[in-house]
C-alpha cells in the first residue's frame, strides 16, 4: 500500500469500533481545544450527536440545567483550575452515565467518584463510549 492510499483510508478504519452510538446524545466537557475537537470529531464519525464541547464547568452547567438530552458524559478532572465533580453529582442525579477522560491518575479521584469510569489520555474512542454505553 502506497503512502498516497493509506491516506485515503477513513479515518477511522483501523480503530476500534465502539457500540452504537446512533441517537445517543454525548455532552463533552474538556478545557483542552485540540483534545475537544478530536473527541466531538470522533464521536460524530461513531454515529453520536454532541453537546458541546464545554471548556468549563460555569458552561457545562449551562448546558445541563437548561434541560438539554444528555444520554452520557465525557468529561475532564480538571477545567481551568477547577474540579469537575460537582456536576459528576447532577448528572448522577438525572441518571446520566458519565467517565472521565483525563490525565489524573484513579488515586487523585476522591472516594465518592470512584465508581466513575476513568480512562487515561490520550483515550481511544471506541472505550469512552464502551465505558458509557456497555
Amino acid at each position: 500500500m502506497t503512502h498516497d492510499s493509506m491516506d485515503q483510508e477513513p479515518r477511522n478504519a483501523f480503530r476500534p469500533q465502539p457500540p452504537s452510538l446512533r441517537n445517543k446524545r454525548v455532552l463533552v466537557v474538556e478545557d483542552d481545544f485540540f483534545v475537544a475537537e478530536e473527541t466531538v470529531r470522533d464521536f460524530e464519525d461513531f454515529g453520536a450527536e454532541v453537546v458541546g464541547p464545554v471548556s468549563s464547568l460555569t458552561l457545562a452547567f449551562d448546558v445541563v440545567l437548561n434541560g438539554q438530552a444528555i444520554d452520557g458524559a465525557v468529561l475532564d478532572i480538571n477545567l481551568l483550575g477547577e474540579r469537575v465533580f460537582p456536576l459528576v453529582d447532577v448528572l448522577r442525579r438525572r441518571g446520566v452515565p458519565c467517565v472521565f477522560a483525563t490525565g489524573y491518575d484513579r488515586w487523585t479521584v476522591p472516594t465518592d467518584y470512584q465508581s466513575v469510569p476513568l480512562l487515561q489520555k490520550p483515550v481511544v474512542t471506541a472505550e469512552v463510549a464502551r465505558a458509557l454505553f456497555g
